[in-house]
């Protein structure tokens, strides 16, 4: 059975809020999700939530678990996370609040300080999840 891992489908999710430019929110193709960065955004007014960087943080981690959870994928698939921090002097608190959302087999991790973020962000994150297979999940490995 051959792959086509050139097909690729924009994922959309109405608890995220929309691409703020010309681009997918994420894409999927035969066996990858692609998370583009998301923000701290409350999807109801466009704007960064208010707590500073752990509510910014915690924000954007909710935008890609419903992502990834509206192709039946969670953030457990997660193999790959960039986060852009505006202040690596935060990385604590962003790291305390990331903690929250992955279990022991975390995936990769970039952090990198940038000099500025869309919209005024404190926090960015970016990431790339395997695409479950049902058939596979549906199965009894024990």
């Amino acid at each position: 059975m051959s792959h086509d891992v050139t097909k690729k489908e924009s994922i959309t999710c109405d608890a995220v809020p929309a691409a703020i430019g010309p681009y997918s929110v994420a894409v999927s193709t035969e066996s990858l999700i692609f998370i583009s960065g998301q923000l701290g955004l409350d999807k109801n007014t466009g704007n960064l939530v208010e707590g500073g960087v752990q509510a910014q943080t915690r924000q954007a981690l909710t935008h890609m678990k419903a992502s990834l959870e509206s192709v039946g994928a969670g953030m457990e698939d997660m193999v790959k996370t960039t986060v852009f921090l505006l202040d690596m002097g935060q990385f604590a608190e962003m790291n305390a609040v990331y903690a929250e959302f992955f279990s022991s087999d975390y995936p990769a991790r970039s952090a990198i300080q940038v000099a500025a973020l869309p919209k005024g962000g404190i926090v960015e994150i970016e990431a790339i999840a395997i695409k479950p297979n049902p058939a596979k999940k549906d199965k009894d490995f024990s």
